[in-house]
């Protein structure tokens, strides 16, 4: 068996969600929103699934997708792509990072990852013989430090991760972080593979831009975004891929040999919903950023401490001394104790690190009805009270 993932432990994503069923459990660990999404893009999905063509689609997208995608990248972020090539669809934004990595890397190319990280990275990097050398990010802001940097990079590095904004952190690299990283990578002549599923799920009047607008950045990054995040479908696994024509014609050879396709009626449905107007991103936006305000209110109101959210679906608590109080070592034990004690499922920030983990935080999702956000905060109150006692 390949090591590489015979010796991999479940997710906590699913160890968690699992218990969360079977306990019986609020799941605030797990990221997906309660809401369905909205209803006239999942009718034009079921409008091209009926009525529409169901063979394969073309394998770097449908045109009008590609096209539809250009337009909103160019309309939202400033970007210009040509969407014949510099755009394709993937089934989502996980595919997208694989055929990436394994696209770039060759066995004994250096890999750039800044943990905290979202676990697919580290194993898709192993399996295309990269050498993983991490740059460890640390609380409560999560900064980028030119030190670290000048440690991490060399001239065996080929490839650099950046994941903004940063999930579990709710973090968002500003320009000063992004303009220094740009540095780095036209310094020692690196590609960035840039996850930025979130970029459209942010707070408090924060722009995203992309570091593939910099100066120096457009041809040396690949950019990688995902409706199902733009939408509130995270079931839909639709991602896409933008990058000069050199690097995205190597990253489709890989692609074709992992999914080739996604069905053609969510790539419809995903067109049309692209083509919005601001007001749905606006609304989509103070609609998360109601239900951040009240989930953070309700646990700094039992005591809790809550670093501020920025982007995503989530917030992030700082157990401090309060784990060993109620008799939980660290984020892991908290977190057990948490949705077997009392019926909250959430997830251990430490599992997003490869070496050095901060054991002190744990991440909470949102994204959930208003009762949902309330039933939690009520188990958790009990926690609260029990610490009291």
């Amino acid at each position: 068996m390949n090591p590489v993932f015979a010796d991999l432990p479940n997710t906590v994503f699913d160890v968690m969600s699992v218990l969360a069923r079977d306990l019986g459990a609020i799941n605030l660990g797990q990221g997906f929103p309660d809401d369905p999404g909205p209803a006239d893009v999942r009718e034009k999905a079921a409008e091209a699934l009926r009525d529409g063509y169901n063979q394969y689609p073309p394998m770097m997208g449908l045109p009008t997708l590609r096209r539809a995608i250009a337009d909103h990248y160019e309309r939202h972020q400033g970007l210009a792509l040509d969407p014949e090539t510099e755009v394709m669809v993937t089934s989502g934004a996980t595919e997208a990072l694989a055929a990436s990595l394994l696209a770039l890397v060759s066995p004994g190319d250096e890999v750039v990852l800044f943990e905290p990280m979202y676990d697919a990275y580290l194993p898709i990097v192993r399996q295309a013989g990269g050498i993983p050398r991490f740059v460890t990010l640390r609380p409560p802001h999560f900064r980028l430090d030119e030190e670290a940097l000048a440690e991490a990079f060399s001239e065996r590095t080929r490839v650099v991760v950046l994941n903004n904004p940063l999930n579990p952190t709710a973090t968002m690299f500003g320009d000063q972080d992004l303009a220094l990283l740009a540095r780095f990578c036209q310094r020692f002549d690196v590609t960035a593979v840039c996850d930025e599923v979130w970029e459209h799920v942010t707070f408090d009047g924060r722009p995203h831009r992309p570091l593939i607008g910099f100066e120096g950045m457009r041809e040396r990054t690949v950019k990688i975004g995902s409706a199902g995040k733009i939408f509130s479908l995270t079931g839909w696994k639709v991602g896409f891929v933008m990058a000069a024509p050199p690097l995205l014609k190597v990253v489709s050879k890989a692609h074709q040999f992992l999914t080739f396709t996604t069905p053609p009626n969510l790539q419809e449905a995903v067109a049309y919903g692209l083509a919005k107007d601001e007001a749905y991103f606006l609304d989509m936006r103070a609609r998360f950023a109601r239900s951040r305000d009240r989930l953070s209110a309700g646990l700094t109101g039992l005591g809790f401490s809550v670093l501020p959210s920025q982007a995503t679906y989530f917030l992030t608590i700082d157990i401090g001394e309060l784990g060993p109080r109620l008799g939980h070592a660290d984020d892991v034990a908290f977190c057990q104790a948490l949705v077997r004690e009392h019926g909250v499922a959430a997830i251990p920030i430490s599992a997003f690190y490869a070496r050095g983990a901060v054991r002190n935080l744990v991440r909470l999702c949102f994204a959930k009805r208003d009762a949902t956000l309330d039933a939690a905060l009520e188990r958790l109150s009990g926690l609260m009270r029990g610490r009291a006692a």
